[in-house]
């Protein structure tokens, strides 16, 4: 099975009994940002496609056919706004509509489609939409011909990865954090019908419930992403990071070397996860969101059931450097101050994050 230990008597059973609707993937994520002709050298640098881009609005995309995958808006600051989750048809953009008291709308012209706008339990912004224009397929990489394993397939031909940006194919996962853990997830699984592929807990509060959870789509017998979405429990909501799809590890690798010779911040990497399998490597844009070229996914049918293992800092990864600072979140700088600020708040205010959850978040980062 693809966990270590699966659920106890009387634990999350990883989805809702009776959901509105199902989604059928994740659409897009949406940011705000002071810079754009910056935001657009950074997109290309990393291997977006560029598909609108005005003084006010940025649209990327990968190589696959749909929707752009990103959307950048001009504003005095730096911000994630929220997700767009594609759903399986209109009628159901209309179901969730009227299950939630709300209205679907147009969407703008540069996108299609309808949509219906919601606001998860940390007051997220969520859009479930349909019928967007679908933007054609573009050339991708090529994987590589390997001789592995005792069979040769490249004879009298050399292997030479270009220096280029690694190409984006499409967008994989959102992470998220947030102060209500279980409300949010309950509320995901109800509203969009997804379904928990794994739970962490903090080691010694198994008792007390997950703190984090990895979400995807419930597409019946036809395999969809390990996670699309994941959240964690946190002293504050905020935006962890995204995640987008490349062809292999020798793309990654190279277009790594590509963003490094241009001077942009690496974060971690490259390695190998455990829960979902993908090979990583993650790189903070212009603006410090975290973003990672991931390959080589999990795919999961709905049969499967949730694994639960401990949350811990080494358990992030099967292979590959420890987890850095950065990517934890706790290296000096803006973000470990906001981070640090907000624990006080947190605590004083009626949420999941408690004192006993912070002695098993700071246990995670040095476990």
């Amino acid at each position: 099975m693809h966990f270590d230990q699966g659920a106890l008597p009387g634990e999350h059973s990883g989805r809702s009994k009776n959901p509105i609707i199902k989604v059928h993937d994740l659409a897009w994520l949406e940011f705000e940002k002071p810079d754009l002709t910056r935001a657009a050298t950074f997109a290309h640098d990393f291997g977006f496609g560029i598909t609108l881009q005005t003084r006010d609005e940025l649209h990327l995309r990968g190589t696959g056919v749909g929707a752009p995958c990103v959307l950048i808006r001009r504003s005095n600051r730096s911000r994630f706004v929220g997700a767009t989750f594609a759903a399986q048809d209109a009628a159901d953009v209309v179901t969730l509509a009227k299950a939630t008291g709300t209205r679907t709308q147009p969407l703008p012209e540069t996108l299609g489609g309808i949509a219906v706008e919601l606001t998860d339990p940390s007051g997220l912004p969520v859009r479930v939409a349909s019928g967007m224009h679908q933007l054609s397929a573009l050339p991708t990489q090529t994987p590589h011909t390997f001789n592995f394993g005792g069979k040769l397939h490249r004879t009298n031909a050399t292997q030479r990865p270009p220096q280029t940006p690694a190409t984006v194919e499409r967008l994989g996962h959102v992470v998220l954090q947030t102060t209500k853990f279980q409300e949010a997830l309950n509320w995901y699984l109800d509203h969009l019908g997804l379904i928990v592929s794994d739970f962490l807990y903090y080691a010694g509060q198994r008792e007390r419930g997950p703190v984090m959870s990895f979400i995807r789509c419930d597409r019946g017998q036809s395999p969809a992403d390990h996670h699309s979405l994941a959240m964690a429990l946190g002293p504050r909501n905020r935006y962890v990071h995204s995640a987008y799809q490349v062809c292999d590890l020798d793309a990654m690798a190279a277009g790594g070397e590509y963003l490094k010779d241009r001077g942009y911040q690496h974060s971690w990497g490259i390695g190998r996860h455990i829960q979902g399998s993908q090979i990583f490597d993650y790189w903070r844009d212009t603006d410090g969101f975290l973003v990672e070229h991931f390959s080589d996914g999990d795919m999961f049918d709905d049969t499967l059931e949730p694994g639960w293992a401990p949350m811990a800092a080494s358990g992030l990864a099967q292979w590959g450097p420890p987890a850095t600072k950065d990517f934890l979140g706790i290296a000096p700088g803006r973000e470990a101050l906001d981070e640090l600020k907000s624990i006080v708040t947190a605590i004083r205010n009626d949420n999941e994050f408690d004192l006993t959850r912070l002695r098993g978040l700071m246990k995670v980062a040095t476990s």
